[in-house]
């Protein structure tokens, strides 16, 4: 690769670039997005999506029920470490290609054959993953937005009542990030804030009020089962997606890296921050919930599980606490942390689909690769990523298990995703050369594990969760997988093979787009 700029397209001598435009134009782009984003919003936006306050809260009773305790005291650090090394993986080559694109034009980048291909496929993977996410996310808060109104102002929760406050939030998501990147690098950063506080609030209050804690022992070792598996390895291991599904979403760093500055070592710095800051606040957040459970018995996980606020955590808070006020404080916090998540997913989710709809790749690409001259946002790709989750979340207005079925490629998709570039870049060997930003001798071994981790969960995701396996308790990734495959596929022959990465309108390039996946020599 080349240390120099390829000369823009157009002859005509220009104001210098700066040096991270310069490096964006290497890549074959031209900057076009207000690069306003600090080291610490590049990290903020993607701490706030993996959101401890979020996924540990709402993702509770999947560890509680498949392990309990156990599966949650010592899942947690041990996922987190394998995660550590899939974002390590990730962020030496998003140092070497910091691109709004991220994942698929790495891959596209990093493949020896078929290089369109590779950027096509884990492209439609992580778009379609983060709309699905950006849903579930929403449509998360929405859900424990209502569990707060109907403890504090007896609201009764239904279907239709949680998708129109779905539909405000994510409006107001899609507000925030029309407004331009100052603002969402400076709520970024309260969302940052929000949740090391917020933890520490609700840590304390669960250390300091409570009457009774549970040992130490019993907290990280106590076994519960509820899964109708016997085979106890397997049960563990199905407990741990609680921590996997919460471990997502710290690609945004890459997909505003074009917005960041100093994009080569803040981006890669900002994923693996965002991870390991949530390994340390998560476990300290989990083990405070799980010791401050009040009835440690097998009757008594049972009754938490199943109870009627339909978030354990939550019902923790009403019994530790014995203080209604202070539990419903405790449960804001979390209806907060839900909120910046969500506008963290709408950030990330529109930059990447604006970087895909550059390169031709989303139908109607003219008009979702369009910049907002006045904010330096891309106004046209929020506003698609926002009405695409939307009418994803619709089956929740009549069928709950429908609607989980349409989101369950969230997590399976993102990581397919995640896996390939990772994958690529070792298969790449000596040849590849890493960024500023960099691993040394530690690279393969680290991007080994990423890998068999990563294909070890997707083997996880895909499997029944419990017994009896019924319509509501069917594991419908591996359906969801298979439509986002088969829309690839469709979309690939319909236009992608003709226009993506082939582009008639080269205005956006820095480069022939020919070259685009082509290292240049010097």
């Amino acid at each position: 690769m080349s240390n120099e700029a390829a000369p823009p397209n157009d002859p005509t001598p220009g104001p210098a670039l700066s040096a991270d435009e310069a490096s964006l134009a290497e890549l074959g782009y031209k900057q076009e997005l207000k690069r306003g984003m600090s080291g610490f919003g590049n990290f903020a936006v993607s701490f706030s999506i993996i959101s401890i306050l979020a996924g540990c809260i709402t993702s509770y009773s999947i560890a509680l029920g498949s392990g309990g305790p156990a599966a949650i005291t010592i899942g947690w650090p041990l996922v987190g470490v394998f995660v550590l090394c899939v974002a390590l993986a990730m962020a030496e080559v998003c140092s070497k290609y910091p691109t709004a694109g991220g994942l698929y034009f790495w891959a596209g980048r990093l493949a020896k054959r078929n290089k369109r291909h590779w950027a096509w496929y884990v492209g439609w993977f992580n778009f379609l993953g983060e709309v699905a996410v950006t849903a579930a996310i929403d449509y998360g808060a929405a859900t424990t937005m209502m569990a707060f109104a109907a403890l504090t102002f007896g609201v009764v929760p239904t279907a239709l009542n949680t998708f129109i406050l779905f539909l405000v939030i994510i409006t107001l998501h899609g507000l925030l990030n029309t407004f331009g990147v100052n603002l969402v690098n400076l709520l970024s950063g309260v969302s940052a804030w929000w949740h090391i506080v917020g933890v520490l609030i609700i840590v304390a209050a669960l250390w300091i009020m409570p009457t009774k804690h549970q040992s130490f022992s019993w907290t990280m070792t106590a076994w519960h089962n509820e899964t109708g598996f016997t085979f106890m390895p397997f049960v563990f291991l199905m407990g741990l997606l609680m921590a996997q599904y919460t471990y997502t979403g710290y690609d945004a760093s890459a997909h505003v890296a074009e917005e960041t500055k100093n994009a080569s070592t803040a981006a890669p710095k900002g994923i693996v921050m965002s991870v390991l800051i949530s390994i340390i606040g998560g476990w300290i957040l989990l083990y405070s919930i799980t010791a401050a459970i009040q009835d440690g018995s097998e009757a008594g996980l049972t009754a938490l599980n199943a109870t009627a606020t339909g978030l354990p955590p939550a019902q923790v808070f009403l019994d530790a606490l014995n203080n209604p006020t202070m539990a419903k404080f405790l449960l804001f916090i979390v209806c907060g942390a839900q909120f910046f998540c969500g506008m963290a997913s709408v950030t990330a989710n529109s930059r990447m689909s604006y970087a895909f709809s550059r390169d031709d790749a989303i139908p109607g690409s003219k008009y979702w690769k369009k910049v907002n001259p006045r904010t330096g946002t891309p106004t046209n790709s929020i506003w698609l990523c926002i009405v695409l989750s939307s009418v994803l979340t619709v089956p929740a207005l009549f069928n709950e298990t429908a609607y989980l079925a349409a989101t369950s490629v969230a997590v399976i998709g993102l990581y397919i995703a995640y896996v390939a570039p990772v994958l690529l870049r070792r298969l790449k060997g000596d040849s590849f050369k890493p960024g500023p930003w960099n691993l040394g001798r530690w690279s393969a071994v680290i991007g080994w594990v990423a890998v068999v981790w990563v294909i070890l969960i997707c083997i996880l995701f895909v499997l029944p969760p419990t017994l009896p396996i019924t319509i509501s308790t069917f594991n419908y990734s591996p359906i969801a997988v298979l439509a986002v495959l088969i829309i690839s596929v469709v979309l690939w022959y319909a236009r992608g093979k003709k226009h993506f990465m082939q582009h008639l309108d080269k205005e956006q390039l820095a480069i022939d787009e020919k070259k685009l996946l082509d290292e240049i020599d010097d």
